[in-house]
């Protein structure tokens, strides 16, 4: 059972919008041209040099915060689609999702915005990549970004969480007394699934993660991983290990579907309008794997995330991040032009902050390396 066809973003209305107003196309619809100008902008395809959990020193097996990426869009659609939604904002959501992350992953990013604690600023992914999107991708005549529409626009902010309109009166545009609609909430919920999901297999693969003691702290794996290894008891370890871990990633999914199909309909929530005057988001894991959700996502950050093998690569992260954010902050002309001729109106920290937050794990440690070997 699908929701009723009015939850669904349609394809006319204030969220097809675009900033600069552009004619229709002959044969594409609004969120189909964001999904293509999203795959080809200069920042998504750097997603391909940008940590996901392991650097490029580790293997080029595991997965870059693009390949994660493309496995967020396909559950997106997958998830869109079993509920009756508008797919292919869904899809465009999912691949613009990650494209404000800073190099070197997570650690790239804390250690970003610990630098600009210092000035009294903030790094946060989602506003960056409105940034990205609205102003520093330059491939139009007519406008600057890639005027995206409203809701994509939208979706990029409230994706993952709420912001105050009194903190954020720049985004007042964005209806943030609102709930965004079930396209965008579903967003962070397919991202958990996916990372998960690809961080066990990763981890696993790479040694990290016992399997034993991995069973024994994940129970929504066990659970799984018990009847595969009855059902194909000659297999490798690792390929038991493969359908379990599919398993896993089809019940987070089914769970994601059956529950916000529950919530919606409980709150009669039928239309797009019902949906933002709901005082909760609608999308939604049940309690119960919630709970298992939680327990695995724990067991990930105290067996993987920290643990010692990755260490070094944490502590490199902070290390080439603050080193160049001071010296560039310290020393402003050693930024491109198309860089330093922002600081007047930005201040020096903030452009900064931009430069860093748009290289590449390589790119950056090139200079890195470059700073320290002119400054030994």
């Amino acid at each position: 059972m699908h929701l009723p066809a009015d939850c669904a973003v349609t394809n006319t209305g204030a969220l097809v919008e675009r900033r600069y107003p552009e004619a229709p196309h002959p044969y594409r619809l609004p969120f189909e041209r964001d999904r293509a100008r999203i795959i080809h902008a200069r920042a998504f395809r750097r997603l391909a040099g940008k940590t996901q959990v392991f650097t490029h020193r580790y293997s080029d097996h595991f997965r870059s915060r693009l390949t994660h990426t493309m496995e967020v869009a396909q559950i997106a659609r997958t998830v869109a689609a079993a509920l009756g939604l508008n797919e292919t904002l869904a899809e465009s959501l999912a691949l613009v999702h990650d494209i404000g992350h800073p190099p070197y992953g997570h650690a790239g990013e804390r250690a970003l915005d610990e630098a600009l604690r210092e000035h009294g600023l903030r790094f946060d992914h989602n506003l960056h990549a409105l940034r990205i999107v609205e102003h520093f991708e330059s491939r139009y005549a007519e406008f600057r970004g890639l005027n995206l529409t409203l809701g994509v626009r939208e979706g990029i902010i409230k994706h993952s969480r709420d912001y105050s309109p009194v903190d954020h009166p720049e985004l007042a545009s964005y209806f943030l007394d609102q709930r965004p609609p079930l396209e965008a909430q579903l967003i962070d919920l397919v991202d958990e699934i996916a990372y998960l999901t690809a961080d066990l297999d990763d981890g696993f693969e790479a040694g990290i993660l016992s399997l034993g003691e991995t069973r024994a702290g994940i129970r929504l794996l066990e659970g799984f991983y018990v009847p595969m290894q009855v059902k194909y008891p000659e297999a490798a370890e690792k390929l038991v290990f493969n359908e379990a871990l599919k398993r896993v990633l089809n019940a987070l999914v089914d769970d994601l579907i059956d529950e916000t199909r529950l919530r919606a309909e409980r709150a009669n929530a039928d239309t797009l309008e019902a949906i933002r005057d709901s005082p909760h988001r609608l999308a939604a894991f049940s309690p119960a794997m919630e709970e298992l959700r939680l327990e695995a996502k724990r067991y990930l950050y105290d067996h993987l995330y920290n643990a010692p093998e990755l260490a070094h690569d944490h502590d490199e992260a902070e290390q080439v991040i603050a080193t160049l954010f001071h010296a560039w902050v310290a020393n402003p002309e050693l930024l491109p032009q198309s860089y330093a001729s922002q600081i007047e109106e930005e201040g020096a920290p903030r452009v900064v902050a931009d430069y860093i937050a748009g290289m590449t794990d390589q790119y950056i440690l090139g200079h890195y390396q470059a700073w320290t070997s002119r400054n030994a």
